[in-house]
Parts: C-alpha cells; structure tokens; sequence
C-alpha cells in the first residue's frame, strides 16, 4: 500500500469535488472514507488510475450522504448531475487548499490541525498523537474548523503571509508518535513552492532545510538540550545545508525580502561557520536589524542582543536587552549568558535559575539549572 500516494492525492481530491458543488467538510469526509476504502480495497485490486478511482469513491460517498440528508434540499438538485466516469481532470487546487485551511477566521492550532488532515492527509489519529492529545478531542477541533471553512468559496485571494506562518507551527512542533511534523511540514513547502513562486515561500523552505540539518545534533542521548555553539557539526546534514542556501541564494537575488528569508540566512551565517568561533556575528547582528524592520517583533529584537554580545562584547549586548521589556520569554536566559560572559558570575549564577523557573519546557528547565548549579560550584 503506498501511503505517501495516498497522502499526496488528497489536497486535489478534495478541491475536485469542492469544485463540483460540495462544501469543503462534506468533501473532506467524503474523501476521507474513500481512503479507508483504497487502504482496504487497493492492495489486491490496485487501479489503474489511483486519482480517478478516488474521486469516484468519494463522490460516490458525498452523493450517498447528501441522499440521507432531506434536510439540504439544495444538494439535492446535484444528484442528477454526476459525471460520467472517466480520468480525473487535470486541474489542481492544492493551493486553493492551502490558503481555505490557513483561513484568518481559524485560530492557530485548528489550521495546523485542518492543513494535516486535508493538504497533508494525515488520519486524526494521527494528528492527535503528533500534538499529545486525545483523538476525540483532535476530531471536534478538526470538525470545528471544517464547519467554520464550508462556506468559503475557492474564487478569493489567499494569504501567503498566513499558510507560511501555519506551515512554520507544524514545522516547529517537531515530531511525536508516529508523524515526523518537521519532516512533514518541509513536504508541505516543498509542494508551495512547486505551485506558486514566491520568494517568502523559498524563504520558509530554505529555512526549514537548514534547521533540519542541525536536528540530530541539537539533544544529548538522555534528551538534554545541547546549545548550538556545542553542537558536532560535523553531524549536520551538509546535503540539506546546501539545498537550503542555494534556494535562500535564489530568493534574496529576486530583491524582495521578507522575515523568513531573513531567518534563513541568518540560519545560513551559522551553517556556513566551521566552527562556533569563526561565526560571523558582525553580519548576524545586520541580518537581524532587517528582521527586526520587518517584523518589530521584540523577540527578535531579544536574538538580536545575544548577536550584539557577540559581535561587540557582552557589555554591548548588555545595553542592548537593557532596551527591552524584562518580562519577554526567555529574558532572565539570555540576560544570565550575557552576565556569564561578562564575567559577572554571581548575577549570572541568579539569572539561571530564575530563568528555569520560568523554562517552558523539562528539556530547557534541565539545562538553565545546570548552569545555574555549575556556576554557583565556580564561585
């Protein structure tokens, strides 16, 4: 059985009978029992013409519910409009998918969820156990957001800026169970990007190969967070690093920049470096004053500090975070560092532990206190 076939003829299944007259959760459910269907049925009688037999089967499926249903008079009048079987029509409206299941109407966490059932195929099983959840309550979240996408129609601009960002939360979900989301979300861009060209979707795809290839590099094997400037390189994926700036390469010389774009190649400066020692920082901090244009975000303006330590001397970046907001996500962390390499042990000392307290996750809590408890040995 190939699931990966499965998986890639969904998104334009789904558009095929959206296109035909069915709202988008009748059509996904109907496409939905149709793979259930090939899984069983395909093995000893796979078709000739795997796209075809789904669309048949799962507008088969519409056309049953719609009967069983009185109540929608309006989709009655569809029934006598079957097409005749035959191949399945050429065109594709994957995009036209990506933007319904990025919709501004959806909150983060049922896009995500609605792109992997209906652009990525994936079982609801399947999502729950990625996201750690109950696969009852991963289904009335995906019914929520299909019900709140029926009635969209395919004839309306979609927002790139919104599926990058979609696409970027499954990326950093990571993996769990048995659905890689990393993997899955590079998949998903590589896909954009076969269908729309744009230099924020390359962005997001360069961006997304680069940090990947550090993956097996970045967790100790008891599972304890190891810093980049401690990473083996010589682990990192040289494949994926290439692939990525020569995409990044592409996009930046199109003159139209945009804050994944910007990511990447700052992703790419640490790629490039031989060693920790050796990265280029001065251009880090540069890279990052475009981003922090772009976005105004005062996280990045947070990174940026870290960059400034770097480049200029910890005290530089010292007066740099001393600009920001104390309460940000991950302050005390990058504070404590920027004290510890300022030769301020105690503060530094101080800084760690107050910043495990705050640690959003086990992995990086372990890691804040053991620098706090390595130093306070020190002093």
């Amino acid at each position: 059985m190939d699931e990966a076939l499965l998986r890639s003829l969904t998104p334009s299944v789904i558009g095929i009978l959206v296109r035909r007259g069915a709202d988008f959760a009748a059509a996904e459910d109907a496409v939905q029992d149709a793979l259930v269907k090939a899984v069983r049925v395909w093995p000893d009688d796979p078709p000739r013409d795997p796209k075809g037999w789904l669309v048949t089967t799962a507008w088969h499926r519409f056309l049953d519910a719609t009967r069983a249903d009185s109540a929608r008079r309006r989709r009655e009048d569809l029934l006598g409009e079957e097409p005749e079987p035959g191949p399945a029509p050429a065109v594709d409206d994957t995009l036209q998918l990506y933007f319904l299941c990025a919709h501004p109407s959806l909150t983060p966490s049922s896009a995500v969820a609605l792109t992997l059932r209906a652009v990525g195929g994936l079982t609801t099983r399947q999502i729950a156990a990625a996201y750690l959840v109950p696969e009852a309550t991963m289904a009335q979240r995906i019914s929520r957001a299909k019900r709140t996408v029926s009635g969209v129609r395919f004839d309306r601009p979609g927002d790139v800026a919104t599926v990058l960002r979609v696409l970027y939360l499954v990326f950093n979900e990571g993996y769990s169970g048995d659905v890689d989301l990393a993997a899955e979300a590079i998949r998903l861009t590589r896909r954009l990007a076969a269908m729309i060209d744009h230099p924020e979707v390359s962005g997001l795809l360069a961006l997304m190969l680069l940090h990947h290839a550090r993956r097996a590099t970045r967790t100790a094997p008891d599972g304890g967070l190891v810093p980049l400037a401690e990473q083996d390189r010589c682990r990192w994926d040289t494949a994926l690093i290439a692939e990525g700036v020569g995409i990044l390469q592409v996009a930046l010389a199109r003159d139209r920049l945009g804050e994944f774009q910007a990511q990447a190649a700052i992703a790419a400066l640490h790629a490039d470096a031989p060693t920790a020692g050796e990265t280029d920082w001065v251009q880090i901090v540069e890279w990052y004053d475009e981003l922090a244009g772009l976005t105004g975000s005062p996280i990045v303006r947070l990174n940026r500090a870290v960059a400034v330590g770097e480049a200029d001397g910890p005290r530089a970046g010292l007066a740099a975070l001393a600009e920001l907001d104390d309460s940000l996500p991950r302050h005390a962390a990058v504070a404590a560092y920027l004290h510890e390499r300022a030769g301020d042990l105690d503060a530094a000392a101080r800084l760690y532990a107050e910043a495990a307290r705050k640690a959003p996750n086990l992995a990086e809590r372990d890691y804040l206190t053991r620098q706090a408890a390595r130093l306070n040995t020190r002093s």
